[in-house]
């Protein structure tokens, strides 16, 4: 007679599943809170005390630790040797284990949770019992996910067993399931060495815990094969998973420039706009409401936000969904979207809309109310991480937002109060625009933007281009020092009036000098902020 393990934190299914062992004339082992579901389901099993002669202890905590158990598990088969001792010991062969482990990522996830009560969701034995299995996958089965039962039902009445080749298919994914387990654990307690400042900032060994929530169709480009994960554990952004309320499916390039628009505009104060297109912003804005900062982002470069991503920090009313209606654009994304909004955008059933806000941390850092730039939401974790070379490169985000109060002015002329603000939005704006990166901007509304040049004398040119006659009495702000006066030279025969930058040039005092030359207020920022 064939001997299943069954121990499932998991019920979905497992009485089918059980019955159908049964019918096909297993004997089924189980414990505890399974045990009691199956008899309640009126089937039949064996106690894991009963095999093990031991009981249960701790609270359940060592339940099915026991060689009698482990040694059925992982005995060779085909090994004279290891079956004497089963039977010297009179331990009996295990074919199958049944096992899903402790909802931990649930009990992390919950908001309130305590250190405590996350720890005691913390499988043992369940981990065990599954990688036992799937190391002896040759004889062994091994089912951790309950999607699977139905095609394990079809075998067993089918084949009174498993076959091979689905044998070991299973135990890689049992092997990823547990390792997806502890990548959670080891995430968490990550997390509270962040929290005390206790943790090596880069340790030697990076564990990564991901999961995939979304199958897109292709890449970048129809070649290529792509699919979206996200944290196990999650993050300061909502699933997109389930973000989405229209529209058809996301595609990598959607959540590609998505991911762009969305860190830019919960760096602006409320009501804020971005548009953003190939993951770069080509229109932002501030205004008194959605309607006026989605106008004047539009208004900024209104040839390349055709098929743009839109990307608010505000709740969009009716009045801005009508500004839209006409436009073609891929997606939209706010924290939320009033009835009559979604109605009037209802027509346009392609257009992806999404409702995504950061998510509250607790400690007063999130993006859940009032102005956005003041709340600073510390959004999608504190690191970033960029494939290169075959490895990982990661780096801390740069979440500094421009502060006026530590600029130091180095013309002639003082920027007005209205200068510093410009400069000040214009900065937040550039941080998130590819380098070499120049943005102008009139008021709190991007006028002109040039970004991705291998020099900065070309973004110059770009933005002027772009803003045309608006250009006049713009400020701009340029993510790096200018290495040679030329760019200055541009942005003065635009009618640039203020210039910020983070200053660093042996040539600074040469770029000074054509801005006190123009009558141009130019303020030192001392950061940096490249993007690649």
């Amino acid at each position: 007679m064939k001997r299943a393990v069954l121990s499932a934190a998991d019920k979905t299914g497992i009485v089918a599943l059980a019955r159908a062992l049964r019918d096909s004339g297993w004997e089924i082992v189980s414990s505890g809170g399974t045990a009691r579901y199956l008899e309640g389901e009126g089937i039949q099993v064996i106690q894991v005390s009963q095999v093990t002669g031991f009981p249960e202890i701790l609270d359940g905590r060592v339940t099915t630790l026991h060689p009698k158990l482990h040694g059925g598990i992982l005995a060779l088969r085909d090994k004279p040797e290891h079956m004497e001792q089963l039977e010297t010991h009179r331990v009996t062969p295990v074919d199958m284990v049944v096992c899903n482990l402790y909802p931990f990522v649930e009990a992390a996830r919950r908001p309130g949770a305590t250190l405590e009560e996350v720890i005691e969701q913390i499988d043992i034995g369940g981990p065990s019992l599954i990688r036992a299995a799937a190391k002896n996958y040759r004889w062994v089965t091994v089912v951790c996910n309950p999607d699977r039962y139905p095609l394990i039902i079809d075998e067993i009445r089918a084949h009174g067993e498993v076959g091979p080749d689905l044998r070991l298919k299973l135990a890689y994914e049992a092997f990823a399931h547990t390792a997806r387990y502890d990548a959670a654990i080891s995430s968490y307690f990550a997390s509270l060495q962040e929290d005390s400042q206790a943790q090596d900032t880069f340790p030697d060994h990076l564990v990564l815990g991901y999961h995939k929530v979304l199958s897109l169709r292709y890449g970048e480009n129809p070649h290529q094969r792509a699919g979206y994960y996200e944290p196990v554990l999650g993050g300061h952004i909502p699933s997109l998973k389930g973000a989405q309320i229209q529209g058809k499916p996301l595609s990598y390039n959607n959540i590609n420039d998505l991911d762009n628009a969305f860190h830019a505009v919960w760096d602006l104060s409320q009501a804020g706009c971005v548009i953003v297109k190939h993951a770069a912003p080509c229109g932002a804005a501030v205004a008194r409401t959605p309607r006026e900062a989605f106008d004047a982002a539009f208004q900024g470069d209104p040839v390349s936000a055709f098929g743009g991503i839109v990307a608010f920090n505000c709740e969009v009313d009716k009045d801005c969904a009508e500004a839209m209606k006409d436009i073609f654009l891929e997606v939209v994304a706010a924290p939320s979207f009033t009835e009559d909004a979604l109605e009037t955008l209802k027509a346009k059933k392609n257009l992806r809309l999404l409702t995504l806000a950061p998510v509250c941390s607790g400690n007063g850092q999130s993006g859940c109310g009032g102005d956005a730039g003041a709340n600073r939401p510390a959004l999608g974790g504190g690191h970033a991480l960029k494939t290169a070379m075959g490895g990982i490169l990661v780096q801390e985000k740069d979440k500094l937002l421009p502060g006026h109060e530590e600029w130091r002015v180095v013309s002639k002329r003082q920027p007005t109060d209205e200068e510093v603000r410009t400069l000040q939005f214009a900065m937040t704006v550039c941080k998130h625009v590819k380098s070499n990166a120049i943005v102008l901007a009139r008021g709190l509304q991007t006028v002109g933007i040039g970004g991705g040049q291998p020099n900065r004398v070309d973004a110059v040119r770009i933005a002027v281009k772009r803003a045309g006659d608006r250009a006049r009495d713009a400020c701009l702000a340029s993510d790096a020092f200018f290495p040679f006066p030329d760019a200055v030279s541009e942005a003065a025969e635009a009618g640039v009036t203020a210039i910020a930058h983070p200053g660093g040039s042996i040539r600074d005092q040469e770029s000074i000098c054509v801005a006190d030359r123009h009558g141009i207020a130019m303020v030192l920022t001392g950061h940096r902020h490249f993007l690649h």
